[in-house]
């Protein structure tokens, strides 16, 4: 089964995030890179979906990110 990658910039673009807001859930291990094509890190978009609803769900709960992180090592 192929995976369907996406870069950092088709995440801000599709998904309407700022590019340091990725940056930042990715150095904190909310989201994970599932490859790198030269200097370009590249998401699988499946995974990046339910991650970022989950992440949107908990914050709208006012968890703070680092009890979102716990929440989504356990699923």
């Amino acid at each position: 089964m192929s995976k369907n990658l996406i870069s950092i910039k088709e995440i801000v673009r599709k998904y309407n995030i700022p590019y340091s807001t990725v940056n930042h859930y990715t150095i904190i291990g909310l989201l994970t890179v599932a490859d790198r094509k030269k200097n370009i890190r590249l998401y699988d978009e499946a995974e990046l979906k339910v991650r970022l609803r989950r992440i949107a769900e908990l914050r709208g709960k006012g968890y703070p990110l680092h009890l979102i992180q716990k929440e989504l090592d356990t699923v």
